[in-house]
């Protein structure tokens, strides 16, 4: 989830006005407060963004005898807590309600401490630091959902409550199940309907990456729901609890979910390996589709002995990769002739210095913007991971403060640089005309010259990465022949299994056509920058089409792939990164290129 980034999205795909929740923090901010005003928000005062640090230390004396009770060292309880507030242990090892404040030193817990992270700190002689986390009354927020509610508005939620950068899904908050059933319970004959929605990022963290978003199933809420949560106490505890199963399920049901890096790796290469009977490119929402069955068929079989082989193999192959400095779909390039890699290689040599030059003059333009863009939003990462216990490496934070300093200074620096035209001309005593002419050209032109700068240095990335497996491929054909081999090997082991445990997992299972049109409809899915033809569609066909078609391999050398012609498995995954910028209403993205640098 990527803080003010996600609500842009839905904002875009959703098309009807939408309410969002948004932190009371987040508001402060004076550029986000502003934009976030701009679409009706509805600010919510988190416990954890008015947490303090806690004076002294605390400890539990007797975890046995006498578990409610925990003592402070040097502590300040009745300046600093009140009842229902509570105690957050370090590293998130724990979260105690305070139930009564008996003196400075002294306080009574709601329940007994069970985690054994959390018993280890506070059984320390030394004790445990701890913050202070304030109870807050949300009786005002729920109130003005339930008007919305009743107004006939939408309301986007993100039930995790923060944002981070893992592989899946974080326990969700209580609060969508309350405003939910509460709006049903206060008005009577409303019918409130949850639609999950999913969004599954490609290198959220890089410019100009890719994302899908996904709408399930709209969730009907039971009468028999609503009368539980009027009932109070312990039935409106189950109530929401079901509720939001409901919704947890749902929510799983159109995002890719892993329990770390590693197995979303080991997930990603299996599905770019496996190879069924009809071969086709895939849409981007076919590729999450896909990642996401592969999930559900590792989580029931991650113990079957043939899926822990495959695993190693695939781990191994990884490894073997990083070592040759490749990349998977980079290795069906390797399978050259000497003669041919050697000319081709010093080809792209050549291609390369034209993208490069050609891209210099907007490289410079925004190397400020670049600059300030990297530098402030690897600054906020590393705040953001010292505050949170639950980012891996604050790519959420690092996305979103890219493009909010992009959205700023982008405009700004435009500005400047027709300011110094406008300068310029009125030192060198040109006529009035002129005068007003050059800066109005250079404040209309710079974005063409920046867009077009930026595909042609794209154009010249992927030419660079390009290289390594030629190179590779002249000095050590051996070593290239090897993993060309070992791929294929690896690649008919994952084959065969997966059409073997296949039927046992998905009773629609084929394994002649593995991909689903349901889930990946018009209605239900959307891919970020497809559909219809957009300016930045047509803008991207005349600046790299012509230039590709141009100083394309085969154009120049007249020479076809062997492996294109054979195996359009291959095909699929090493031509369609050229698709992406060759034309316009395919819409399908090369699997192993988003997913690659995972």
């Amino acid at each position: 989830m990527f803080q003010f980034v996600d609500p842009l999205i839905v904002m875009r795909e959703c098309h009807r006005p939408v309410s969002f929740l948004i932190a009371a923090k987040s508001m402060k901010q004076k550029a986000i407060g502003f934009l976030a005003s701009l679409v009706h928000p509805i600010p919510v005062m988190r416990p954890q963004d008015l947490a303090e640090t806690g004076h002294g230390r605390i400890h539990l004396l007797n975890p046995k005898t006498d578990p409610l009770k925990i003592h402070g060292i040097d502590t300040q309880f009745t300046q600093q807590f009140q009842p229902n507030d509570a105690i957050i242990l370090p590293r998130n090892s724990g979260k105690i309600q305070i139930v009564k404040i008996i003196s400075d030193t002294e306080l009574v817990i709601k329940s007994a401490i069970t985690d054994k992270r959390a018993l280890e700190h506070l059984t320390r002689p030394s004790g445990s630091a701890y913050k202070c986390l304030p109870h807050i009354d949300q009786d005002a927020v729920y109130e003005r959902v339930y008007e919305e509610l009743h107004n006939g508005r939408c309301i986007t939620i993100f039930p995790e409550g923060g944002s981070h950068d893992r592989a899946e899904l974080l326990p969700f908050k209580a609060g969508v199940t309350i405003m939910a059933l509460g709006a049903m319970a206060k008005y009577p004959g409303l019918d409130v309907k949850i639609v999950p929605c999913g969004l599954n990022y490609f290198h959220a963290h890089k410019f100009r990456s890719r994302a899908v978003i996904e709408f399930g199933k709209p969730i009907t809420i039971s009468a028999d729901l609503v009368e539980k949560f009027k009932m109070g106490g312990q039935e409106k505890r189950e109530a929401c609890s079901s509720l939001l199963d409901t919704i947890f399920y749902a929510l799983k049901a159109v995002t890719v979910n892993v329990p770390n890096d590693q197995t979303l790796m080991c997930v990603q290469a299996a599905r770019r390996l496996y190879k069924p009977a009809a071969h086709r490119r895939l849409h981007i929402a076919q590729v999450v589709d896909l990642n996401r069955r592969f999930v559900i068929g590792y989580n029931l079989y991650k113990d079957d002995p043939r899926v822990v082989d495959l695993q190693q193999k695939v781990l191994a192959y990884n490894q073997l990769l990083k070592y040759h400095g490749l990349r998977d779909h980079q290795v069906p390039e390797i399978n050259l002739r000497g003669w041919r890699t050697f000319c081709l290689l010093w080809y792209r040599i050549g291609v390369l210095i034209v993208w490069a030059l050609l891209s210099f003059p907007g490289s410079i333009l925004n190397l400020p913007i670049v600059i300030t863009a990297k530098a402030l939003s690897a600054k906020k990462a590393k705040e953001a991971l010292k505050s949170s216990s639950v980012k891996i490496r604050g790519r959420d934070v690092l996305a979103t403060w890219k493009f909010l300093v992009g959205l700023v200074l982008i405009p700004l620096l435009y500005g400047l640089y027709t300011l110094i035209v406008f300068w310029i001309c009125l030192k060198s005593d040109m006529g009035w005309f002129k005068t007003l002419l050059y800066p109005l050209l250079t404040w209309t032109m710079l974005p063409f010259v920046s867009y077009a700068s930026m595909r042609f240095a794209e154009n010249g990335v992927d030419v660079f990465k390009s290289i390594r497996p030629l190179y590779l491929a002249l000095v050590d054909p051996a070593a290239s022949a090897n993993l060309r081999q070992l791929r294929e090997k690896l690649s008919q082991d994952i084959t065969a299994v997966i059409n073997e445990i296949g039927p046992a997992v998905f009773s629609d299972f084929d394994s002649s056509n593995v991909f689903r049109s349901d889930s990946t409809s018009e209605e239900a899915v959307s891919e970020l920058a497809s559909g219809g033809r957009t300016f930045s569609q047509i803008a991207s066909e005349f600046l790299t089409g012509t230039a590709n078609v141009l100083l394309h391999d085969s154009n120049i050398f007249n020479w076809t792939r062997q492996e294109e012609e054979s195996d359009s498995d291959e095909q699929l995954y090493f031509l369609d990164k050229t698709g992406n910028t060759t034309t316009t209403n395919n819409t399908s993205a090369s699997t192993s290129d988003v997913e690659s640098s995972k």
